[in-house]
């Protein structure tokens, strides 16, 4: 295997997650995963990409605003495949709020290919730093 280009498909691949969240590209995102991809988000656990894909349709669907911002990551290969650690931020407004919140946070990955293409196999989010204070996103969405 040709780890370079194995990284630069796992990095990319990370990019296109956070670029699918934020324009809100549920195929796009979707994509992203294996089949039977596992996404613990903050502690809701769910298997199987439809499942996973519904999570995330709701949980978009109760914000107006939301952009993700990711940062440094590290990826480890393995015999069964690769896993990774990402660093982001969001800043995220609710449907109807006035403000919004900003958080850090940080993926735990597990990764394989499938129809020869890097996806994940498995996402665990935790928060790191959460402020809701009011007035953290009170400006305008331009969309």
């Amino acid at each position: 295997m040709d780890r370079v280009a194995d990284e630069l498909a796992i990095r990319t691949l990370v990019a296109s997650y956070a670029d699918a969240v934020n324009r809100r590209d549920q195929d796009q995102w979707a994509s992203t995963w294996s089949a039977g991809g596992v996404w613990n988000l903050a502690g809701t656990e769910v298997a199987g990409r439809d499942a996973v894909v519904q999570l995330w349709a709701g949980a978009m669907g109760s914000f107006e605003f939301v952009v993700q911002l990711v940062y440094q990551g590290t990826i480890e290969f393995t015999d069964e495949g690769a896993t990774g650690r990402w660093y982001l931020n969001e800043h995220l407004r609710g449907q109807g709020e006035e403000s919004g919140r900003f958080t850090i946070g940080c993926y735990e990955d597990e990764y394989v290919l499938e129809d020869g293409r890097w996806v994940f196999a498995r996402r665990d989010y935790k928060v790191l730093y959460n402020d809701d204070r009011p007035g953290t996103t009170a400006g305008t969405v331009i969309p």
